[in-house]
């Protein structure tokens, strides 16, 4: 049995929210049709027009090629709309994908080993 695809939630800390992504095993194309509503739908909610977020990758294997691309066109519609984005992950190749990611988004992007860390610094002002 292979787990895979994109839970979207919303944690808090104190008195800020942050959108909370988990993205675990290999992502489809199907996965970003079932997805990609969601993520509009929740910022669509959002009060705030720059929002905080936390990506966690630690169970992320990749991307099948066509969903790479749904990505990319998914930050390109969005990628404005982040303050900061802290990314958890346990692969090199992952804190190489958040560099590049960090390209398309206008705020600030960070890669981490420990959720914490993350989440500190998303707290931080």
């Amino acid at each position: 049995m292979q787990r895979h695809g994109l839970s979207i939630g919303i944690e808090r800390i104190q008195e800020q929210f942050f959108l909370t992504f988990k993205a675990i095993g290999t992502l489809t194309h199907q996965d970003y049709l079932t997805i990609t509503p969601m993520i509009d739908s929740a910022l669509a909610e959002v009060s705030h027009p720059r929002v905080k977020a936390l990506v966690d990758c630690t169970e992320l294997e990749g991307w099948e090629l066509r969903a790479a691309w749904d990505d990319f066109k998914l930050g390109l519609k969005h990628g404005s709309e982040f303050e900061k984005v802290a990314i958890v992950g346990n692969k090199q190749w992952q804190s190489i994908m958040a560099a590049i990611g960090g390209w398309f988004i206008s705020g600030e992007v960070q890669y981490f080993e420990e959720i914490e860390h993350a989440l500190s610094w998303l707290y931080a002002k």
